[in-house]
Parts: C-alpha cells; sequence; structure tokens
C-alpha cells in the first residue's frame, strides 16, 4: 500500500514527544472500504434511487464534491476547500432538512481536508488551520448525524491537524476550534450514550474515534471534560462490539488506550475493563497481524505495564504470543518498529517481564537490523535503541557481539546529531551510557566521545529538563564519573547547571528520583566533587522530601537513600535536624522490607549503618533493631555477596562492634559466615578490599579464632608485598592489620616471623611519608617500635585518668606506699599506659568495655591486644584488670595483692587468688619472653557489681567504600 494514502496502520507509527512511545502520522485512504482503511468512504448512490434519509442537492450546494475525485495537495486546492460557497451549501442544507439531517456532506468535506493533508504528506501548516478554522465558524454537528458522519469528521479533522494546538495562537482561532470540537464531542457522547444503543455505532468506528482521541492529546490537546466524558462514553462499546474487531482495530484500540493513560486518562474500572476484552483478541488474531500491528501491540503493551497495568494472565499470554512473531517478521520491520520494539521489551523487562528464551531470540533477531539501517533511525529512536539496550544489559541481557556491535554502530550517530537532541533525548542518551559503562561496556567505541558531545548540551537546555530527567541526568554523570569518566570543565560544568534546579523542583521529584539525586550528589562527593553552595543546598532541600515520601520507597531505594546519607556525611556534610530526621523515617521501613534487600542493598545498609554510628550517629533502638533485622541475611545470602560486599560487610561489622554494637549470637554467626567466603574470593579482592579485610579481621580481635585469622592472613597478605596500587591509606590500614595478627600470635607463643617480613616491608613502604592525621603518625610509631626502628614522629595523646584508674590507685598507694606508680605515661612513643610501676617494669591497663567486643569483658579488641604485645615486647609485665571488678575496696584487695606478690611484697592479707586459665572474671597477666613468665593469671573475687564505665579507649579512623 502507496505510504501517502494508508489508513491508521498503513502509516507505521513513530516515536513522538520524547517519550519513548509510537507516533502516528497516519493518513487516511480514500479507497474504497478497503480494511486497512481507518473510515470508511461510501459511493454515492444514483440519485434516482436515495436512500431513505439521503437528500442530494444541486452541484451548485456542494461544488467541493468535485474535489473528492482528484488529487488535493497543491496550495490552489486548498484554497478552493475554504471557498465560501462550499460552506454555505452546508449550512443551507443541514438548516433545510433540519433533524432529518444525517451529516454526510459535512463528513465528506472533512474528508476532503484529510485528503489534502495526505497528499501534502503533513498536517495542516498554521497558517492553513487558520484559515480553516476561521472558515469553519459554521460548521456544526448536531444529535441528528449519524455514526458515520460523526466519525468520519472527527478523524478526518484530528487526523489532518485541524485540533492540533500551536503556541502561540490566535485568541480568536483559539475559540472557534474548542467550540468546534466541543460540538463534535458533544454529538458522540449523545450517540454513545443513546438508550437504546444506536443501531449504527459499530466496531471501525469506535476504533477510529479512540484512536482519533488519543492523538488529540499526544498532541498536547487540553483534555476537557468533554473529551473525558466521550472516552468514557466509548468504553461500554468496546465491550459490547469486541468480537467484531479486526487485527487492525485490536492493534489500534489497544494503542489507542496505552496513549490516553500516558496522557493522564484514569484507569477507571470501565477502561480496565476495555483493556481486559481486547487482550485474548491478540492471542487469537496473533496470526493475522502485520509488522506495524505487532509493533504497536508490544509497544502498548510495555506502556501499560509502566503505567500499573496489572499482570494478569491475559496480558502476560498476549505478549508471550507476539514476540515469537517479532522473529518471524523481523525482516519487514522499518527502523522506526526496530527502535519501538527493543524499547518495549526493555520496558516489559523492566517492569518484571520474565526474560524467556522467546524474548532473548526476539532481541537477537532485531539487533542486526540495528546495524542495517543505523543510517535511517532518528535522533530519538538512536535515544530510545541505546536507552532499551542500556536497560536490557542492565537486567542481565547477554552482552553479545551482536550486542555490542549494535551499540558501536549508534554511537557515532550521537555525535553527529548531538545538536538535534531533546531535553529529554540528551537525559536518556546520557543515562543509557553511564548504565552501559556500569555494566562493562566503558571500551565501546565512541563511548566517550558521545559523552563529550552531549555533556555541553546540558548546560544550553538546563531549563527545559523535567524533574526526571535532572535525576537521570545527575545519576549518569555520578555513574560515569565514578567508572573513571575524567571531570572535565564540561561535565562539571553540567553538574553546576543542573544543581540549581533540584532546588527549584525539589517538590515534583518522585520517591526514586530522590534517591537517585541524593545517591548521585553523594558519589559525584566522594569522587572529589567541589561541595559547592549549589551542591549543599540541593541535599539540603531534598532532605525533608525523604521524611514525607518515606513510606513510597523501595527496599533498593531505601539502601541507597541511607547509603548516600552516610556517604555524605563521612564528607563532611553536617548532621542537621533534617538529616537526622531522615535517617530515623528510614529506619523502620529497613525492618519492615528486611526480607526483600538484594545482597548488595544488605551490605549497602550495614556499611551506612556502620558509617553514620562512627560519626556520631546517636545508637537509637530503631538503628540497634536495623542491625539486627538485617544480620540474619547476611547468612542466608552469603553465596550471594560479590568480593567488594564481603569486604564491606566485614569492615561494617568491625566498625559497629567499634562502636558500642553488643556481641550476640546472630553477629557470631555473620562474621563466621563471612569469612568463609572470604577464602573463596581471595583473588578477586583488590587493593581497598584487602586492607579493609586485614582491618577488620584485627579489629574484631578475639571474636575470630587465632587459626581463622592466620589462614585467612597468609592467603590475602601475599597480595601486598610489591604491590604499586595500594595507596598509602590502604598501607597503614594493612600494616595495623599485620601488627595485631603479630600481636595475636606472639601473646600465643606462635611463630610470626613470616608474618613480621611482611610488616617490615609496609613500614618501609610508609616510613619516611609525612602525614597530619594522628592516627596514621600512630600506626607508623607502633610499627617502628615492634620492628625496633627508629621513629622520627612526636607523638601528642590526651590523656584521661578515670575514677575507677585513680581508686585503685590510690588503694595500691595506700597498700604500699613506697611503691612508685607514675600515671598516664607514654612508653616507646606508644599510647600512655594507665599505671606504670618503674622500678618493677610493670604496667597496669585499668580496662573498660571500650576493650572489649560489645563491652562484654571476655573478648579483647585488637587494638588492646596490639598495646599489650606492644609492651610486652617492649620488657614489661602487663596485668590487666576489667574495671567491672574495681567497683569497691573489697574487689580491689586481691588484686592489689596479687601486685605485691608479683613485685616480691609481702600481702598483709588473703584474697581468694587462683593461677588458672583465665575466664570472664580474671586479671590478664603477661609478660615479655625475656622475663619470668606470669601466664594467664586472675583472681577469683565473688559476686560482681554492675559495669562501670573506665577510661574510654581512642578510636581508629578508617575508610571503607
Amino acid at each position: 500500500m502507496d505510504r501517502s494514502s494508508a489508513g491508521i496502520s498503513g502509516q507505521y507509527t513513530r516515536p513522538g514527544n520524547d517519550d519513548n512511545q509510537p507516533k502516528d502520522h497516519a493518513a487516511s485512504s480514500s479507497r474504497g472500504r478497503s480494511r486497512h482503511a481507518p473510515v470508511r468512504q461510501w459511493g454515492h448512490p444514483p440519485r434516482t434511487a436515495p436512500g431513505r434519509n439521503e437528500l442530494y442537492y444541486s452541484s451548485a450546494a456542494c461544488s467541493f464534491q468535485h474535489l473528492q475525485r482528484r488529487s488535493v495537495n497543491h496550495p490552489q486546492d486548498f484554497n478552493n476547500l475554504i471557498k465560501q460557497e462550499i460552506m454555505d451549501g452546508l449550512v443551507n442544507q443541514s438548516d433545510r432538512i433540519g433533524h432529518r439531517y444525517d451529516g454526510k456532506h459535512h463528513g465528506q468535506y472533512a474528508s476532503s481536508i484529510k485528503k489534502y493533508t495526505s497528499g501534502a504528506k503533513r498536517p495542516l501548516n498554521r497558517t492553513e488551520q487558520s484559515q480553516l478554522i476561521s472558515f469553519l465558524q459554521n460548521f456544526t454537528a448536531t444529535p441528528s448525524w449519524n455514526w458515520r458522519s460523526l466519525t468520519t469528521t472527527f478523524h478526518s479533522f484530528t487526523s489532518a491537524g485541524v485540533f492540533t494546538p500551536h503556541n502561540p495562537m490566535d485568541e480568536r482561532v483559539k475559540r472557534t476550534q474548542a467550540a468546534l470540537l466541543s460540538t463534535l464531542l458533544d454529538a458522540i457522547i449523545f450517540k454513545c450514550n443513546q438508550k437504546p444503543h444506536a443501531r449504527d455505532i459499530d466496531a471501525q468506528g469506535v476504533a477510529n474515534l479512540l484512536w482519533a482521541m488519543a492523538k488529540l492529546v499526544d498532541n498536547r490537546q487540553e483534555r476537557t471534560p468533554e473529551l473525558n466524558k466521550a472516552v468514557a462514553a466509548l468504553m461500554p462499546h468496546v465491550n459490547a462490539l469486541k468480537d467484531q474487531f479486526i487485527p487492525q482495530h485490536t492493534a489500534n484500540l489497544l494503542w489507542a488506550m496505552t496513549k490516553l493513560v500516558d496522557n493522564g486518562q484514569e484507569r477507571t474500572p470501565e477502561f480496565k475493563e476495555a483493556v481486559a476484552v481486547l487482550l485474548p483478541h491478540i492471542n487469537a488474531q496473533k496470526d493475522q497481524f502485520n509488522a506495524q500491528g505487532i509493533a504497536n501491540l508490544l509497544w502498548a503493551m510495555a506502556k501499560l505495564a509502566d503505567n500499573g497495568q496489572e499482570r494478569i494472565p491475559e496480558f502476560k499470554e498476549a505478549v508471550a504470543v507476539l514476540l515469537p512473531h517479532v522473529n518471524s517478521k523481523k525482516n519487514q520491520f522499518i527502523p522506526q518498529h526496530i527502535a519501538n520494539l527493543l524499547w518495549a521489551m526493555a520496558k516489559l523487562v523492566d517492569n518484571g517481564q520474565e526474560q524467556t528464551p522467546e524474548l532473548n531470540e526476539a532481541v537477537a533477531a532485531l539487533l542486526p537490523h540495528v546495524n542495517a539501517q543505523k543510517a535511517n533511525f532518528t535522533r530519538q529512536e538512536i535515544a530510545n535503541l541505546l536507552w532499551a539496550m542500556a536497560k536490557l544489559v542492565g537486567s542481565g541481557q547477554e552482552q553479545t557481539a551482536g550486542l555490542k556491535e549494535a551499540v558501536a554502530v549508534l554511537l557515532p550517530h550521537v555525535n553527529a546529531q548531538k545538536a538535534h537532541f531533546k531535553p529529554q533525548g540528551i537525559a536518556n542518551l546520557l543515562w543509557a551510557m553511564a548504565k552501559l559503562v556500569g555494566s562493562g561496556l566503558e571500551r565501546a567505541p565512541g563511548l566517550k566521545e558521545a559523552v563529550a558531545a552531549l555533556l555541553p548540551h546540558v548546560n544550553a537546555q538546563k531549563a527545559d529538563f523535567t524533574p526526571q530527567g535532572i535525576a537521570n541526568l545527575l545519576w549518569a554523570i555520578a555513574k560515569l564519573v565514578d567508572n573513571g569518566q575524567e571531570q572535565t570543565p564540561g561535565l562539571k560544568q553540567a553538574v553546576a547547571a543542573l544543581l540549581p534546579h533540584v532546588n527549584a523542583q525539589k517538590a515534583l521529584f518522585k520517591p526514586q528520583e530522590i534517591a537517585n539525586l541524593l545517591w548521585a550528589m553523594a558519589k559525584l562527593v566522594d569522587n572529589r566533587q567541589e561541595q559547592t553552595p549549589e551542591l549543599k543546598e540541593a541535599t539540603v532541600a531534598l532532605l525533608p522530601h525523604v521524611n514525607i515520601q518515606k513510606a513510597h520507597f523501595k527496599p533498593q531505594e531505601i539502601a541507597n537513600l541511607l547509603w548516600a546519607v552516610a556517604k555524605l556525611v563521612d564528607n563532611g556534610q553536617e548532621r542537621t535536624p533534617e538529616l537526622n530526621e531522615a535517617v530515623a523515617a528510614l529506619l523502620p521501613h529497613v525492618n519492615a522490607q528486611k526480607a526483600n534487600f538484594q545482597s548488595q542493598s544488605i551490605a549497602n545498609l550495614l556499611w551506612a549503618m556502620a558509617k553514620l554510628m562512627g560519626s556520631g550517629q546517636e545508637r537509637t533502638q530503631g538503628l540497634k533493631e536495623t542491625v539486627a533485622a538485617l544480620l540474619p541475611h547476611v547468612k542466608a545470602q552469603k553465596a550471594n555477596f560479590q568480593s567488594q560486599s564481603i569486604a564491606n560487610l566485614l569492615w561494617a561489622m568491625a566498625k559497629l562492634v567499634d562502636n558500642g554494637l553488643k556481641q550476640t549470637p546472630e553477629l557470631n554467626e555473620t562474621v563466621a559466615a563471612l569469612l568463609t567466603q572470604v577464602n573463596a574470593n581471595k583473588d578477586q579482592f583488590i587493593p581497598q578490599h584487602i586492607a579493609n579485610l586485614l582491618w577488620a579481621m584485627a579489629k574484631l580481635g578475639e571474636l575470630i579464632e587465632l587459626d581463622v585469622v592466620t589462614s585467612t592472613f597468609k592467603s590475602l597478605v601475599y597480595r601486598i608485598s610489591g604491590n604499586p596500587q595500594f595507596s598509602q591509606q590502604e598501607i597503614l590500614m594493612s600494616l595495623w592489620g599485620v601488627m595485631v595478627c603479630c600481636a595475636r600470635l606472639s601473646l600465643d607463643s606462635k611463630n610470626n616471623n613470616w608474618l613480621e617480613k611482611h610488616m617490615d616491608d609496609l613500614f618501609t613502604r610508609v616510613e619516611n611519608t609525612s602525614s597530619d592525621n594522628e592516627e596514621d603518625q600512630r600506626i607508623i610509631a607502633m610499627a617502628a617500635s615492634w620492628l625496633g626502628r627508629t621513629c622520627s614522629v612526636v607523638l601528642h595523646y590526651q590523656t584521661i585518668i578515670s575514677k575507677n584508674q585513680a581508686d585503685f590507685r590510690d588503694q595500691l598507694k595506700s597498700s604500699i606506699p613506697s611503691l612508685k606508680i607514675e600515671e598516664e605515661k607514654s612508653l616507646n612513643s606508644l599510647p600512655p599506659v594507665d599505671l606504670l610501676l618503674p622500678d618493677h617494669n610493670m604496667v597496669i591497663e585499668i580496662q573498660g568495655p571500650s576493650h572489649y567486643v560489645g563491652g562484654d569483658f571476655k573478648t579483647r579488641k585488637g587494638s588492646t591486644l596490639l598495646k599489650i604485645a606492644l609492651l610486652q615486647k617492649a620488657g614489661f609485665e602487663v596485668i590487666e584488670i576489667p574495671v567491672n571488678r574495681l567497683c569497691n575496696q573489697d574487689l580491689m584487695k586481691p588484686y592489689i595483692d596479687q601486685i605485691k606478690t608479683r613485685i616480691g611484697f609481702p600481702p598483709q592479707g588473703h584474697g581468694s587468688v587462683s593461677l588458672k586459665r583465665r575466664r570472664a572474671d580474671e586479671a590478664y597477666v603477661t609478660a615479655d619472653k625475656g622475663r619470668q613468665p606470669s601466664g594467664h593469671g586472675y583472681l577469683t573475687t565473688g559476686e560482681h557489681s554492675e559495669e562501670q564505665t573506665g577510661k574510654p579507649a581512642k578510636r581508629k579512623k578508617t575508610n571503607s567504600r
């Protein structure tokens, strides 16, 4: 069929309005009653035998009819269509015949307008439309018109562009246009609502009217109450005539109803019922759809799903029966079909469609045609294709050679057409390229050039992006930067141009967009984006909307939001009341949706909890419950965590414990479950992961059995030696972890020479570096002390004498007046000891709960073990006394007697002293190998008092991404 004279389905749909959807440029056919024509053409019966209600008039009255019999496409032909004698004839006949007039000649006149635009292969231009509407001031539909006249007139005028709004538009023309549209809609509503139903309402007319109404709203015509009523009036007739729709009607109806929904049509029960009655016809008519019908139907299915259509069995079946026909008709699809089909399949997958073999085959069948037709795609189709391929890849589509080739052939066209993309196209393209890069296609030829070509247009069109476009663009830029995109001036300008619009449109962002924006800003900041006033303002503007929208976030969005807030705080974001409220608002939803988080989300959530606690977040009951709710899911999903998640989770466990998380069976099981995955993934860890793992295992101290720590360290530390990829921070974290492991081996009298070699190597790589960070300086000083090296670092420690320490000192001094006691003394640049007996090389450490995992007074932390081992290595005997055993003088006395015994001063009284293997109520005693070993002595002191808080331990600041 000649495309210039095709019907609704004769001219194939093209995407319109930058919304990933087909846009029909249909033209009416005048070639008789072919089933492909959208509006029937009825011949003229002989004048000697008119029908009962058909009156024929003189040729003077209907002088326009000769135009029906020849081509109408020249300007002079348009002038012939707006001769006053034509309108006079129509008005006279309507007035003279009155209520018996069926509107036939008005319909024929409307068809002549449509025929003119079909011949011109374009809708009416603004000048023509203005002239025609002025001419149509007296063109009035009446209730007497029959169904054919109404459908022909409405469809023809809509297709020709009579009702298309232009900007600017003369007010007089606008009023006349509105009045003409209103009178036609009123007549349609009257006809549809007649009781009993008018006998002349037919399937084709219903299909054409809904198509035309969808076309109106798609062309930005206002959805007036009359238009809504007309759509509602047609819905029952879809159901009533369901058995009479031919394949073209089925495709057009679903396309039209989808367009209406996409433009704000409410999905009423009648609307849903109309969709439901059409879906079975797809299966029944599956072999009769042409290529365009298949493309339009799959587009409609995808768009309906995206607008909330329930995936009922009939819907799933309709999709399933169409997919094989994509493969069988692959050679018949024009460029627009290819773009719409791949878009539709990506959208269906994005809304829960299973990636069946049939779907994968349909995708594979289309990809070679992307290459073959690469020069024929419009700019919107290019954007839609790259969006679709990015979406499919992001949903697990195999990255075949065909897919990579399709991406590669499209990218140069992005650069070539860069100046012509509309705002949504720019947003979709950058989103797609970011998604492709994140899926491993960063080396696609032309990708960097395409990104660079688009960025200046973000700035140029900054005022025209929708809220979704702004969110997608900032997400895309952040994702590109996170995958190595250079932060060029063009990229920085694009970010700067968008940030003020975040604040301006803050109330319009949907939940997903809020999550994506905060994630993007956190990622940019983490990749050294300058925290400009605009970025801070954008963050502050969004935080209250987290609270407002808290009930609407999906599990992944909750995880991303908490990750983003934690990351922003970690990079200096002020902990404002709005930020704290946002965190508090999200925590209950973590607990409520705990079973729905994927493995990466679980890792991100626990990392965020740990970061927030480490940054001063109050340990509320909600936060504790959130952590407790997530821990069992770590164990359940342990096999699904990637190497980065394993490292981050163990880092989080250590950080949470370091900030007071109580030791529970669930915590112990979680740590044990993760450790089994460390060895299994040992070859996949990058330097940062290794540093985090070594730090975490060291920090957890005696919570992890020494044999497990030793075997895990052996599998990881060899990856550090000589590896130039380790940053200074990673070397320092690794060095601290190795020292703690050495300390544990030393305290357990096991060989640690093999590990000291790695310590020496790490120390050599940082000993001459300068750092203003006190924690870094302390690590270097402790390593120098262990290795017997000189250290030029002069450390300054803050000293605090706790009440328990002062009370014990006083009691000890009272018992042994001649005993020399020094307090808060720093030995060999090590952290200060609580009490030093210099004449006896003895150190007494009053250990508060911060020295133990979860404050349990049983399981010592790595930092505690390292300090003891360093003191022992320096020649000091160390006695540890848990602070919960020093609540009164009676409890102190047995410890004082033990000290007297060890320094050779006879005790004056007898406490309950027992040198056995240590238990919860022990006083730890460790000695240097050169001195008389003391064993692990402790005192049993009877009933314990409540735990008292001793001197807080210094905490190490670490970084984990």
